[in-house]
């Protein structure tokens, strides 16, 4: 009789888990549909507004072209915005920014895109030849030990090629863009880039994290990583069917399509031109490919591998660290329960109930030494809160909580100051209405202190204002 009710329990855990898959799996696919076909309208609008408003070409229209002082804006370090997972930049997705625009609000801001879903050591390789210029080189051992080509795409301008210690950068990350710079931080403190003998940790001059993968997130197990090593997939979840439609896209490799959106693994070059079918078969066993070589973002992502990334990466004394932390739960008798139905975006309801009740599997060995379930429990839908105040595992950082900005003044160097936003993952990006007056109310704040209070020299002089 118990091993007949022990087995109808199974099954009916078994059946709920395979409805909520295909719920999630659905939703995912919709939402994703949506941002591609909002990005091809507008596109195809913008086209159709240009051809019907052009001017009759035999009216000669002359422009006063008013000469513009740039030597202001030559002296302001660029702020550059990196994105998250999933993510794009400037020139993928036509015309829709994945920060909502927010890179207008200052004339030297920069939005690179990189590798929506390869590691974060790939997509720091990446940024930095991004701003250099030259050819990406992701180094010879790893790309040995991963499968990939040494060598990726080609910058023949840099967008920032004077960058150096004198003329450093502000960055601002969101997601796993934020671990992004880092990495890519501690790589020039390191001097891991080959034929750039000179860099150092003060290339950085500040970083700023919007909801920032510091310590992992719990949602890579509920998406499929597996708790025990957290390297691994579970056969059957999400993140297969992601794996699998990634392969595909990649290995089907249209032009046109690529160029809009492109998940970033050219250097592993799975496309049919040069695996051929049997590629696509060793590929989709999880023989070959980034998903075989654990070289793609989700195992960076799980808590294990935030500890060993963070097991060598420091924060370094000249540089100055902000950091605002997402979340949308709240506790009611003692248990943690999203903080509303309307003000989390239906694409993460599931996952923040879900992050909420999570619970590490009693049989599992403890991510890190000191983990308390309880602690994990505040998120925002894709990252724990605690996660997203500074870097805490394997070593605390210092760190100063701030109620509001004015909290941080006057400002020190090499301590993380972090802020607890009432928000979910994607408040601040890709959709401005959605956030209203917030959305302004950070990114005015962000920039502002990029340009008026953290400079590690003299003062920059804006525009119209000078220094007495």
């Amino acid at each position: 009789m118990f091993s007949s009710l022990d087995k109808m329990i199974r099954l009916w855990i078994a059946a709920l888990q395979f409805s909520e898959l295909i719920v999630s799996s659905i939703v995912h696919m919709l939402y994703g549909f949506y941002i591609f076909s909002t990005a091809v309208a507008g596109d195809l609008s913008q086209a159709l507004n240009e051809l019907l408003s052009k001017p009759n070409m035999n009216i000669e229209v002359k422009e006063e072209v008013v000469p513009r002082d740039t030597s202001t804006n030559e002296i302001l370090p660029p702020i550059v915005l990196v994105h998250g997972i999933f993510g794009f930049g400037k020139g993928r997705l036509g015309a829709l920014s994945y920060f909502a625009g927010a890179e207008k609000k200052d004339e030297r801001v920069l939005v690179p895109d990189l590798g929506s879903l390869t590691s974060i050591y790939d997509r720091a390789r990446e940024l930095f030849y991004y701003l250099k210029g030259g050819r990406v080189d992701y180094g010879e051992e790893h790309s040995k030990a991963c499968g990939h080509s040494q060598f990726g795409r080609l910058y023949e301008q840099g967008h920032y090629p004077e960058w150096d210690e004198d003329h450093p950068i502000h960055f601002v990350g969101h997601s796993a863009g934020a671990q992004v710079v880092r990495v890519l931080q501690q790589m020039l403190a390191d001097k891991a880039f080959k034929g750039y003998e000179s860099t150092n940790e003060n290339w950085v001059l500040s970083l700023t994290s919007l909801s920032g993968a510091f310590n992992g997130t719990t949602r890579t197990y509920l998406d499929g990583m597996q708790p025990e090593d957290g390297r691994t997939m579970k056969p059957i979840c999400l993140l297969q069917l992601c794996r699998i439609g990634v392969i595909i896209y990649d290995w089907l490799d249209i032009p046109w399509l690529k160029a809009y959106y492109n998940f970033g693994f050219d250097h592993f070059h799975i496309s049919w031109k040069k695996v051929g079918v049997w590629g696509l078969v060793d590929c989709l066993l999880g023989n070959s490919g980034p998903f075989a070589s654990d070289d793609w973002i989700l195992p960076d992502l799980t808590i294990q591998g935030s500890l060993r990334l963070n097991s060598h990466l420091h924060s370094f004394p000249n540089t100055y660290y902000f950091s605002y932390a997402t979340k949308r739960t709240k506790k009611i008798l003692g248990v943690t329960v999203p903080s509303s139905i309307f003000g989390i975006h239906p694409l993460l309801f599931i996952r923040v109930l879900q992050m909420s009740q999570w619970r590490h599997p009693p049989d599992v060995s403890s991510p890190y030494k000191g983990y308390r379930d309880e602690d994990w429990q505040d998120n925002d839908g894709a990252l724990n809160t605690i996660s997203m105040t500074y870097p805490l595992i394997p070593v605390e950082h210092p760190s100063r909580f701030m109620k509001d900005d004015s909290d941080c003044h006057p400002l020190q160097p090499g301590i993380w100051y972090y802020k607890i936003v009432e928000a979910d993952h994607i408040f601040f990006i890709v959709n401005r209405e959605r956030a209203g007056v917030q959305f302004d109310l950070i990114y005015d704040s962000i920039f502002e202190r990029c340009r008026k209070h953290v400079f590690r020299k003299t003062p920059q002089t804006l525009p119209n204002e000078t220094h007495h």
